[in-house]
């Protein structure tokens, strides 16, 4: 909005070539990184702002979180702790966005898309078992058909309406982010089973993640940096080119609507670290999930998401280590399996083993950092 009525109306009209300074300062609006800095300050404003009212609105309508009661007394303590403050961090992104992009952008209204379609699922399983206190909300499939339908709108998007390459780009190798000749490119309707697979493994990831205060909103906010410096650099030729990555000019905008989100988790973070007073809940995770699995697939970087969110992977599979193990170990008289964990995901197996919340939020925090490095130094090694 900003870019449109600042840059493209005032500036044109009084700016360009006049000698007004304060004209010609509003020139900075049509520059992405300008607009993705203050996507990132106008969403961490917002949270900042307006945190405090959404939390007490939340306490008011009695929207409290439920504790497992395998988990330990301090968690038990946490009982009745407003959740659902995920709805804070998408007002604050679809905020920040439309006011600082470009809107002609249709991998902007993706991203924003898909965010708020997941977002919406969380709030729907949140609603469930917390208003109407049915302990356990949405079924499964019920969940998993949403998710697909999503990511369904997102490939029909892309083979639609965009000029959508359809080659997987690797990590380590330069050939596969070549569109011309494409060593890896597949089918669109093959490449839907892959999108499947990015979108419902990030939202999930994401979503088990969210166990402990402060955990899941400062992940997000180291994976979505390095996303966001990917999200620029491939939107940009010279440094596409330069770093031979596929080139993306159509997603320069999300590099503002990454910025947004980093701001917004920032935000969130400042109400959600320990002690937290409020849980971000489906909402959030199921939102956080889904914007960093779109933003991969936007920009070709989805074999490179493993490395962006790897604390999120550990967590994930970590649980398929506990299921798994269970339901091997599974005796058929008394159907009670062994654990391999002593909870999961695995965030709970080290609060049980007695480090205490923060030691684990920072530990985690820094085991993000190094899988964020690590991500961004992928890039020249090809």
């Amino acid at each position: 909005m900003f870019y449109y009525l600042l840059y493209q109306v005032i500036y044109r009209q009084y700016g360009a070539g006049g000698e007004s300074y304060f004209f010609r300062g509003l020139n900075v609006f049509q520059y992405l990184t300008f607009r993705t800095a203050w996507a990132m300050i106008t969403a961490l404003l917002i949270s900042l702002l307006f945190g405090g009212k959404v939390i007490n609105k939340l306490a008011a309508l009695n929207v409290g979180q439920e504790i497992r009661e395998e988990l330990s007394e301090d968690h038990q303590a946490k009982k009745g702790t407003p959740t659902m403050g995920g709805v804070l961090i998408i007002g604050a992104v679809f905020i920040s966005t439309i006011l600082w992009a470009r809107l002609d952008s249709l991998y902007l209204w993706l991203a924003l898309g898909a965010t708020t379609a997941f977002g919406v699922i969380g709030f729907v399983d949140d609603y469930i078992k917390i208003v109407k206190k049915r302990s356990k909300g949405l079924t499964g499939r019920q969940k998993l058909l949403g998710q697909l339908l999503t990511a369904l709108v997102v490939w029909g998007c892309l083979w639609y309406f965009a000029n959508y390459p359809w080659n997987l780009s690797i990590p380590f190798f330069k050939a596969t982010a070549l569109t011309d000749p494409c060593v890896t490119c597949v089918y669109p309707l093959v490449y839907l089973i892959f999108i499947v697979f990015v979108l419902l493994g990030s939202s999930n990831a994401v979503n088990l993640t969210d166990g402990i205060d402060g955990l899941a909103s400062s992940i997000t906010f180291i994976a979505m940096a390095a996303l966001t410096a990917l999200t620029y650099v491939s939107a940009d030729r010279r440094w596409a080119e330069y770093l031979d990555i596929t080139h993306k000019p159509e997603a320069a905008e999300l590099t503002v609507f990454c910025g947004a989100m980093l701001g917004a988790a920032l935000g969130f973070l400042w109400y959600n670290a320990p002690p937290a007073q409020v849980f971000m809940g489906d909402v959030g995770s199921l939102a956080i999930g889904g914007a960093l699995g779109t933003v991969a697939i936007l920009t070709k970087q989805e074999f490179l998401l493993p490395f962006i969110g790897g604390v999120f992977i550990i967590e994930a599979i970590s649980v398929l280590i506990q299921v798994s193990y269970f339901k091997l170990t599974k005796n058929p008289k008394t159907a009670v399996g062994k654990r391999f964990f002593r909870a999961a995901p695995i965030h709970h197996h080290f609060e049980m083993s007695g480090w205490k919340e923060p030691k684990i939020v920072f530990r985690f925090v820094i085991v993000a950092i190094l899988f964020a490095l690590l991500s961004l130094s992928t890039l020249k090694l090809r």
